[in-house]
């Protein structure tokens, strides 16, 4: 007879465990274990918190959580995986499982439940995910991940076969995605020189001084970028390697790049000494390298010298209309100098927050000097951002200090192409489409290697409705940044919508959600798609997860975000938000 004082309870359960845990334990002890411990408090808690997860117990390498809901573990399990993208990182396997079992006194669970949790656990690739067939029944078409059907397996000591479904992080299909998705595959070499320039070292004892090895280097970058015959890496991915021991070999496998720039500043008082050499990432030899000692009002000369070097050694021959822009100067005062790249170290980290800090920094450094081109233009693109992210309130007065900044700099500097590619979007939010495209191609053709500027174009080619070039010009973007934010994303997918490739555009969306589940116009483009389909309870969901972000969204917001030179495909958008349930 059944002991009826036994608690018993349908549970989903989530088994997880450290992949190679034996091995990292007996290369180092005390560093595996503290960073497990880092692992459960920073990673692990609080996304259990997120997903209102029970964390039953821990071992030395694992812990096992109980859900009330199959799909709140899943959404758990995939935050999780989503956090652990660091390549020299610890590595979880996940079992999820849903069953009934057993709680003891002490809240910990035993039971089939659990057991077949544990097994899928110990079959998952590190990384990865393994569902039962249970829990699928219950999250297909719930959840923005896709599954791979691995059929029926004999998993030990459980007497039934259980259906296996693995969870993919990216779609089985990655069609939609470029291979520079993939973070860490290595990635064919482009046609022509390809060149990664890595954070150089800051040398000089004081951390405060680490802004000073970043600007040059992002100096270096920009400047390289106005080279047709060059690929050259964009300094969000450059910089994931900064203060990190390489292997320069696989640094070219995972930028896909043939050279690498790498050196090291070391600042006292008015004197500078830079190092940098050059190097092929293919057999790891020197192709050139230099030290250069001056004093500290020579360091944009330093930069002409370096660039100069790397030109000559990768064989590359500047046009007139080039050689005119590298060796152009925005600003000869250290002092701007210093302020901007402090403030564009804050632009780039892309917050509201660091939006505001940066306009303090640009602000100084055109009191410096009133005729610096780029900190004005950098300064236009913290509106900019505020704008396009709702980092303010104060929409209209942001757009208006966007409008007048940006042609502020093109006053001083017409042939400033982040400017150039700035003023296509005025032209755009004016509803001037043709003239924007115009832009847009005389931006590129300035500077046609730089990721960011070939992001903020393509927004222009797809809103004037050249989706195909708008594809074409993103795809580009995400190869110079194989690193590339989700922003990426979101400009790919509306290239692909604009286009008709809905199953495509629909990956890259779920992907974007599932790397910032608050983005608020993924969401809105997959329920206006999901609409279309016909789809409602999955459209209506995703409304439920923009009014979550932000309560009081609204149709005519979802308008104002919208911008397209086809009246009719804008109309048909804000349609479908309608039926799935978007208020006016």
């Amino acid at each position: 007879m059944a002991d009826a004082t036994v608690q018993r309870r349908l549970a989903a359960i989530l088994a997880a465990d450290v992949a190679g845990f034996s091995a990292l334990m007996e290369r180092d002890e005390e560093g595996t274990y503290a960073r497990i411990g880092t692992l459960r408090r920073e990673v692990i808690e609080p996304r259990l918190t997120d997903h209102q997860g029970r964390l039953v117990k821990t071992t030395g390498d694992g812990f096992l959580v109980e859900f009330a809901s199959p799909i709140a573990a899943l959404r758990c399990a995939l935050a999780i995986q989503s956090d652990l993208t660091d390549p020299g990182g610890l590595r979880l396997r996940i079992g999820l499982n849903l069953g009934d079992v057993i709680i003891e006194t002490d809240g910990d669970v035993y039971g089939e439940g659990v057991n077949v949790a544990a097994r899928l656990e110990a079959l998952a690739d590190p990384g990865g995910i393994l569902i039962s067939g249970k829990i699928y029944g219950e999250v297909e078409g719930k959840v923005h991940a896709y599954f791979e059907d691995m059929g029926e397996k004999q998993v030990k000591n459980i007497a039934r076969p259980v259906r296996i479904y693995a969870v993919r992080l990216h779609p089985v299909s990655t069609s939609a995605l470029p291979s520079a998705g993939k973070l860490f595959s290595p990635l064919q070499l482009p046609d022509k020189p390809s060149i990664a320039v890595l954070p150089f070292d800051n040398m000089s004892g004081d951390p405060e001084q680490g802004y000073f090895a970043d600007g040059i280097t992002e100096d270096i970058i920009t400047t390289l970028s106005y080279i047709s015959s060059l690929f050259v890496i964009a300094r969000n991915s450059c910089f994931v390697y900064k203060g990190k021991a390489r292997d320069l070999r696989q640094v070219g496998q995972e930028l896909g790049v043939r050279y690498i720039l790498e050196g090291s500043v070391r600042r006292s008082a008015d004197r500078i000494r830079i190092t940098a050499q050059l190097i092929d990432a293919n057999s790891g030899s020197h192709l050139w390298a230099d030290r250069y000692d001056r004093l500290l009002a020579d360091v944009f000369d330093i930069q002409d010298e370096l660039t100069k070097e790397i030109v000559t050694a990768l064989r590359v021959v500047l046009t007139q209309e080039e050689g005119a822009r590298v060796w152009h100067r925005s600003t000869d005062s250290i002092s701007a100098w210093g302020d901007a790249v402090r403030g564009f170290d804050h632009i780039w980290r892309g917050t509201a927050a660091d939006m505001t800090a940066a306009r303090q920094y640009l602000i100084s450094a055109i009191r410096h000097d009133p005729r610096y081109a780029k900190a004005v233009t950098m300064l236009a693109l913290t509106h900019y951002f505020d704008v396009r992210f709702s980092y303010t309130t104060e929409i209209e007065a942001a757009q208006r200090q966007f409008i007048e900044l940006t042609d502020r700099a093109l006053a001083l500097d017409p042939h400033e192409p982040y400017a150039i590619g700035m003023k296509a979007n005025v032209l755009i939010f004016e509803g001037r489409f043709d003239e924007a495209v115009h832009q847009a191609k005389r931006a590129l053709a300035i500077s046609p290697s730089d990721a960011f500027l070939l992001l903020l174009t393509a927004r222009v080619f797809i809103n004037g409705e050249q989706s195909a070039e708008g594809e074409q010009t993103i795809r580009s973007a995400m190869r110079l940044n194989p690193f590339y934010p989700v922003n990426y994303l979101a400009v790919l997918g509306d290239a692909l919508v604009h286009q008709g490739k809905t199953s495509e555009a629909l990956e890259a969306f779920c992907e974007l959600v599932r790397r910032n589940p608050n983005y608020i116009s993924a969401h809105l483009h997959l329920a206006g798609l999901y609409s279309e389909a016909g789809k409602l309870e999955i459209a209506r969901q995703e409304i439920a997860e923009v009014l979550r972000i932000n309560p009081s969204y609204r149709v005519s917001m979802a308008g104002s975000f919208y911008l397209s030179s086809d009246k009719s495909r804008k109309q048909a958008f804000l349609d479908a938000l309608r039926t799935a349930g978007l208020p006016e």
